[in-house]
C-alpha cells in the first residue's frame, strides 16, 4: 500500500515528573481507544512518537490520499478528541483548546537519502 509520511514536532513543558507521566499516557494500552480510533477513519495508517529531552517528534503515516487540512478538521470531531487535546495539554507547552493541529507543528523534509 502507498502511503505519505508526515512528521510533526511539539515541545513539552521542562518538567521531569510531567515528562514521565506524559510517557505514561502513551504507553502500550493507555491511550484512550476512541483516538487511535478517529485516526484511522481519517486515514492515519500508523503513528509513532519519540522524544529527546522536552522536543517530541512525530512520524505519522497516511493512506497516499490523504488531504491533511481536511483530516484534521474531522478529526478534531471525532469522539472524545476534544477532551484528549485538553488532557495532555498540561504537559504540552501549548493552550488547553488547541487542536492537534495547532498543537503539533509539520515539518519540512530537507534531506531524503538517495535509493
Amino acid at each position: 500500500m502507498e502511503t505519505k509520511r508526515y512528521c510533526k514536532t511539539l515541545k513539552l513543558h521542562d518538567d521531569p515528573d510531567l515528562i514521565e507521566a506524559y510517557k505514561k499516557v502513551h504507553a502500550p494500552g493507555a491511550a484512550w481507544p476512541e483516538i487511535a480510533q478517529g485516526m484511522r477513519e481519517v486515514g492515519i495508517v500508523d503513528m509513532e512518537i519519540y522524544i529527546q529531552g522536552t522536543q517530541l517528534f512525530m512520524i505519522m503515516e497516511t493512506v497516499a490520499d490523504f488531504d491533511h487540512g481536511e483530516a484534521m478538521k474531522v478529526l478534531a470531531l471525532k469522539p472524545r478528541q476534544s477532551e484528549w487535546e485538553a488532557y495532555v495539554s498540561k504537559f504540552q507547552k501549548t493552550s488547553g483548546n488547541a487542536t492537534a493541529d495547532e498543537k503539533w507543528q509539520l515539518m519540512e523534509r530537507i534531506y531524503k537519502m538517495d535509493k
